[in-house]
């Protein structure tokens, strides 16, 4: 008997029928002997919805007290869907309870809208599971040290269902989607991409960290942090094929570089358009300068990316860098009130119509020439590139937004990952 964690996305939990297919699967793996763990996304556009009602509602001004109240609203979305599925459990004749993440409980810090998991208890998992139940835990949510609700952040329910594994020492972390599983790139925007039948943990997680929305980033760390073995697979198959099939399906992430996997130089084309860039002109070129601008930014708690300081003329420099475009005018408004009157500058510049398209690849560490071929293939384009970040196993560049789709498939078709896996 193995402990299995099952997490669904809002696609597969979309509908009533949607959640009894789920429900009928679910009940496969418990009758084929396994304990079971289920993390459900809220109902597709479920969060949205909320969230939308709140626009109409709230403050212009987004401070602690309004956050906490969109955590308190947005949490809501993942209760229904863990009542729903543990009712549908129990229509299929499986014991089958319910649980927020307060209730876990799941101990996270207090960063409304985007907490982090500090720790999970697991006593009372345990002792249901122990019973011969099926546990249903809400995705995306947990309890600050105040006993406030808090919620992980877009695709927090990959983050909860790892997590979970994690505690809990799960013998695999199975996550459901609407795709089968992660691919070359996006296939709606390069309609040849090819799913992966296993791609490494560090792969995953430049990939994620990069813009695929295949799986959160923070759900990647975890698996990397705590050696959780994990898939990605559909929940769109029919809920009763074998389990051996199902259990083998979708892509792998795995832990190990095998031979096989260093042929592909590049494994992915990874993109994000939910970027914005802010720039600073004419700021005095001086040490400490770079942690006086983004030391402000992380006080507010808004993460910044790509990061790029010009070279210095007449003592002055210009220092840009890309925050997510959610966060644009927050770290705008944090610029011009505790920033620019103590450097001396009031030149603030931003664009919101940028986009980071990246290639990543485990092979890279061992290639030359990677990243001037990827350069030649946006210049033939003729697609200016605005900003560069490099690591051992990707290059990433910031370019108009407007090219975004051109330019994956230039690169898709420049690094061959349109031809079938040797």
């Amino acid at each position: 008997m193995a402990l299995i964690v099952h997490k669904y996305g809002g696609t597969s939990m979309g509908s009533t029928e949607r959640i009894r297919n789920v429900a009928k699967r679910v009940a496969k793996w418990h009758r084929a002997g396994h304990q079971m763990v289920v993390v459900p996304s809220a109902m597709s556009g479920e969060t949205n919805r909320l969230l939308g009602l709140a626009k109409e509602l709230q403050p212009a001004k987004a401070d602690d007290a309004v956050l906490r109240e969109l955590d308190m609203l947005a949490s809501t979305g993942e209760q229904v869907s863990v009542g729903l599925l543990a009712l549908a459990l129990q229509a299929e004749g499986v014991p089958a309870v319910s649980y927020a993440g307060w209730q876990v409980p799941v101990h996270t810090n207090s960063a409304y809208t985007k907490a982090r998991i500090d720790s999970i208890e697991d006593q009372r998992v345990r002792k249901d599971l122990a019973a011969g139940k099926v546990v249903v835990i809400t995705g995306f949510q947990g309890v600050d040290e105040t006993g406030n609700i808090t919620t992980l952040g877009r695709g927090g329910s990959d983050t909860s269902a790892v997590a979970v594994a994690a505690a809990m020492k799960a013998a695999e972390c199975l996550i459901y989607t609407d795709v089968d599983g992660v691919y070359t790139t996006d296939p709606r925007v390069v309609p040849e991409a090819r799913r992966l039948s296993t791609v490494s943990f560090e792969e995953m997680l430049e990939m994620a960290s990069m813009g695929s929305k295949v799986l959160q980033i923070r759900s990647v760390e975890f698996a990397g942090k705590y050696q959780v073995p994990l898939r990605v697979l559909s929940s769109f198959t029919p809920w009763d094929i074998p389990i051996a099939e199902e259990a083998a399906s979708g892509t792998l992430i795995t832990f190990e570089e095998d031979e096989k996997m260093e042929q592909a130089v590049v494994s992915g084309i990874a993109f994000n358009r939910d970027e914005a860039k802010i720039s600073i002109l004419g700021v005095p070129d001086r040490p400490g300068i770079a942690y006086q601008i983004l030391g402000a930014v992380a006080d507010a708690n808004i993460e910044v990316d790509v990061i790029i300081q010009n070279v210095s003329h007449e003592g002055k420099t210009d220092f840009s860098f890309t925050v997510h475009r959610n966060d644009y005018a927050r770290t705008v408004d944090v610029l011009k009130t505790k920033v620019a009157a103590s450097l001396g500058t009031d030149r603030i510049e931003g664009d919101t119509k940028i986009c980071k398209v990246s290639i990543v690849g485990i092979g890279m560490r061992s290639h030359v020439g990677i990243a001037s071929k990827m350069f030649r293939a946006l210049s033939e384009e003729g697609i200016n590139i605005q900003m560069i970040s490099t690591s051992e196993i990707k290059t990433s560049v910031v370019i108009d937004e407007k090219y975004m789709e051109l330019a994956v498939r230039a690169l898709h078709r420049a690094f061959d990952l349109d031809q079938p896996a040797a």
